[in-house]
This record gives structure tokens, C-alpha cells and sequence, in this order.
């Protein structure tokens, strides 16, 4: 069956319903269906921020979203023993939220911090600050209050006064950071829930297990980019030698989902190549880690990408040509 990247009914209802709060034209009503084409949620996001004069929009709505937005991810997380099992969980279980963004825990002595790594192009932007303001907010609530992050950092650029993000998030703010994050307190790991229930857990586990395991079994475009962020010199046969796929076979069943290799391969190398760029890399060293040949060849493929050369996006970032 034909199959595109989703994202969960429940999540496109929850930023439609803030949107529409704040007074915002939003597009006609979602169709009774438990997952939204990723395509369609970035066509009504694109409507909302050209019809919003925020510039913090993004950030407004993903700080309206509740716990039930996040459909039976949402409970799952709210059922864990403590907080670090619900990052753990948030880890295992957000593609059922939306499929292709990955989240991944870096820890140290004092600190965790959860990070995102959006796989959108679409109002890049307020889209990553929609959904760490939620889980900001999702935090505070789903612990009584008692915890609340260290820091949240935005790979992007201030689109505001630092003092309106930090009123909305409740915590210090940095920008133009090499990553999206909330950091928390180590010690936060071990707070316990005030929901927890170890029978729902379990429960909800196996649920979210199931549909893991159909999503998993259909969006092989969402499996593709996966390997493609963690391995960026791949090309077609060896991605598809992963998969146990031919490179014919791999083509053919793309196709049916709608899109191609060649779509994917370029959609995750601009995402890294922007990440790269902006933690200030020399070219030389960017074009390498992404497979170009030299420098130029990196060049010219960033210009079709984003219509840009690197030099111009770092500019325009903030950052040094």
C-alpha cells in the first residue's frame, strides 16, 4: 500500500485548535483519520505562520498542546515510574507522535539533554520551536511542577526578544546552537511521576509496541532517511543492501510511497549540511563528512538545495562566512 511519512491525527488537531485560539485562519477540518500525510501538516503549517504577524508563532502553539495531543504516547509517558523513564520512552516511541524527526539522549556528569533532530523543511523553525516548547511544558506537568529544564538551545537564530521566549518556556534561552535541546539536571532522572501506574504502563507499551511495528513495516521512506542521517556517504546499493533490498527493488518501493532516493538523500543531506554550517565547520571539512568530493561539488549541490550558497545561509544564520 502506497505510504508517505505521518503524523499523528491527534497532534495536527492540537496546533489547529491553538492556531484557531489565537484567532488564526486555519484550513478546513482534518479527515476522520488516525495519521496526516507529513505533506499536508506542512501545507497548513506554512498557511498558518504567512497568516500569523508572530514571529513566535511556532512557539505559542506547541506551548497550547496538552498531553492527549500526543496521542498514546502522550499516557505512556505520563504512566512511567520516573522522569528519566519517560525520556527513555519519549526516545522509543515519538515516530508514533511523527515519523522521520528522532530524538536522542547525550548525558555527562550533571546533565542530561534531549535533543531533537527535526527531518522537515517546511517553517523549519517554528515547527522545532513548537515541539520543544510542548515538551517543555509536558515536563513541568507531568512531574508536579518539579522539574523544569536547565536550559532549552535552538540550532536557529533568535526570531524574538530572548525575554518573550524565556517568559512562554520558563528557562534560560540560547540560539544558534550545533543543537536543538532541553537540558535537565541529572539528578531530574529519578523525580517521580504523579501519574504513574505501572499496569497502564505496560499496557500502553503494548499498544505502542503494535503500532511501532506498522509504521515501522510501511514507511520504508522514514527508514531510508534514518540510515541516510547516520551514514551521509552512502549511496543507493549500499542503503539498500542494509534494508536487504536490491537497488532496483529499493527504487520501485519508494516509488510506491510516493517519492525516491534521490528525494531523501538530498532532504537529509541539507538538513545535516544547515546543522554543519552552522556550528561554523570549514567548508572542506562539511563537503567531506557529507560525501562530496571537494568543496565545490558541496557548493553547488547547497545553491539547488536552498537556492543560497553556504557563505550566504551562514550569513543570513548569524554565523561567519
Amino acid at each position: 500500500m502506497p505510504h508517505t511519512p505521518s503524523i499523528t491525527v491527534h497532534y495536527a488537531q492540537g496546533i489547529l485548535q491553538a492556531a484557531q485560539r489565537l484567532g488564526l485562519p486555519v484550513p478546513a477540518e482534518l479527515p476522520p483519520q488516525t495519521r496526516i500525510p507529513l505533506a499536508r501538516q506542512d501545507a497548513f503549517w506554512d498557511g498558518i505562520c504567512v497568516a500569523s504577524a508572530d514571529p513566535l508563532v511556532g512557539l505559542r502553539l506547541g506551548s497550547a498542546l496538552q498531553v492527549g495531543h500526543l496521542d498514546m504516547v502522550g499516557a505512556l509517558l505520563m504512566s512511567c515510574e520516573h522522569f528519566g523513564e519517560a525520556l527513555e520512552a519519549l526516545l522509543e516511541y515519538y515516530p508514533i507522535i511523527a515519523e522521520g524527526s528522532e530524538f536522542e539522549l547525550e548525558r555527562d556528569a550533571t546533565r542530561v539533554c534531549l535533543v531533537y533532530r527535526p527531518s522537515y523543511g517546511v517553517r523549519r523553525e517554528e515547527r522545532v520551536e513548537a515541539a520543544l516548547a510542548s515538551l517543555a511544558h509536558l515536563t513541568g506537568w507531568i512531574t508536579g511542577g518539579q522539574v523544569r529544564p536547565l536550559r532549552l538551545s535552538f540550532g536557529h537564530g533568535a526570531r524574538g526578544e530572548r525575554a518573550c521566549y524565556e517568559n512562554v518556556l520558563g528557562c534560560p534561552v540560547s540560539f544558534e546552537t550545533a543543537e536543538n535541546a532541553l537540558c535537565f539536571a541529572e539528578s531530574a532522572c529519578e523525580v517521580p511521576l504523579i501519574q504513574a501506574n505501572a499496569l497502564m504502563r505496560e499496557h500502553l507499551r503494548a499498544l505502542a509496541d503494535a503500532q511501532l511495528e506498522r509504521l515501522g513495516a510501511q514507511s520504508l521512506a522514514v527508514r531510508v532517511q534514518q540510515l541516510l542521517r547516520q551514514h551521509p556517504r552512502w549511496g543507493k546499493e549500499r542503503v539498500a543492501e542494509q534494508l536487504e533490498l536490491s537497488g532496483r527493488h529499493l527504487n520501485r518501493k519508494l516509488a510506491d510511497e510516493g517519492t525516491s532516493f534521490k528525494l531523501l538523500r538530498d532532504q537529509a543531506l541539507h538538513a545535516m549540511a544547515e546543522q554543519l554550517l552552522r556550528e561554523s565547520l570549514r567548508l572542506a571539512e562539511v563537503a567531506e563528512r557529507l560525501g562530496f568530493s571537494d568543496e565545490s561539488a558541496f557548493a553547488k549541490a547547497f545553491r539547488r538545495w536552498s537556492g543560497m550558497t553556504p557563505g550566504q545561509f551562514r550569513q543570513a544564520s548569524g554565523g561567519t562566512p
